[in-house]
């Protein structure tokens, strides 16, 4: 991710209504802005004569943006215009932009699509919703989560909310676990190297890496972590178990490393937790998703990720 991008992030972590329709047809409408009339800007040139709305912003020329990139669903139907925060929220990122600008030259495409992206997220869906269902197996009531995930990515082009919420789902359950400040969490789109992190979480040794597709990448942040002394552990998806086993066969440490399916993983821990009291189950699993949403919301932007829960 450039440095253009994680500025952005940082921005949206800070200020989340950039991520409600309102946030992001300030967004839209002022990254083209910028590209037109060049950087820096003057925030008060972009306020209408009246001075109480943002200048350009209106669903006609946030729809046509959109419409660029493929997108016709209606955003929002004033485009932004009647949102409270606007002006706030335009004053905001124009000082982004202009000390972005100041740092080098910034490529709108780039910064266009990123709000693209965040649009594609947020018309996707409301978020994966939990309904527990005594009826069916645990494990069956957390693939309902990652089949909701599933559907989410298939709408969203090309965000990973499987992985991000496998990543997380396994972090609540190890804080569970573990105690409150045992683990740090990243956002699931922050790259090991540029946290100098072995894995995924590094706990007393092991080196726990949560993936739902296991890469020949993975294979050799795992040789890295045998090197070092660490005991890896792949924790995966279903057919990713497999996977990851075929990898390993074609190493000389396939023995050293355990591979786990990360739906039993989280069973197994509600079970334990419940002391395999079944009417307790429903209560812990609850706890995990309560602290997976607080993860959420320390560590991501995209507010889709976060579970409902009834």
């Amino acid at each position: 991710m450039s440095e253009v991008l994680s500025q952005l992030e940082a921005m949206s972590r800070e200020q989340r209504k950039f991520l409600r329709k309102g946030g992001l047809c300030v967004g839209l409408i002022l990254t083209r802005t910028a590209a037109e009339r060049g950087l820096p800007l003057d925030p008060t040139s972009l306020r209408t004569v009246e001075g109480g709305q943002v200048a350009g912003l209106g669903k006609s020329a946030v729809q046509k943006i959109l419409e660029s990139h493929g997108i016709t669903n209606v955003l929002a139907e004033e485009g932004g215009r009647t949102s409270r925060g606007s002006l706030g929220l335009m004053e905001t990122y124009v000082a982004v932009l202009n000390r972005l600008n100041s740092q080098g030259q910034i490529d709108f495409d780039e910064v266009l699509e990123w709000w693209i992206d965040k649009v594609r997220a947020h018309l996707a869906s409301e978020g994966p919703k939990f309904v527990f269902d005594a009826t069916n197996s645990l494990r069956s009531n957390l693939e309902d989560l990652f089949q909701q995930a599933f559907e989410i990515q298939r709408n969203a082009q090309g965000s990973n909310y499987v992985g991000s919420m496998l990543q997380h789902l396994v972090g609540a359950k190890l804080d569970l676990v573990l105690g409150p400040g045992a683990i740090k969490h990243h956002g699931a789109s922050v790259a090991d190297h540029s946290t100098e992190r072995a894995a995924d979480f590094e706990i007393r040794g092991a080196a726990i890496h949560v993936t739902t597709h296991p890469s020949e990448a993975l294979l050799r942040k795992i040789s890295g972590n045998l090197k070092a002394g660490l005991k890896p552990l792949i924790i995966t998806l279903g057919d990713g178990v497999e996977g990851a086993l075929f990898l390993l066969k074609a190493t000389t440490w396939a023995e050293r490393v355990d591979v786990l399916d990360a739906a039993q993983f989280l069973t197994a821990n509600v079970y334990e937790r419940s002391l395999f009291d079944v009417a307790g189950c429903q209560s812990t699993l609850r706890n995990i998703l309560q602290r997976y949403n607080e993860i959420v919301a320390e560590n991501e932007t995209d507010p889709v990720l976060i579970i409902r829960l009834d």
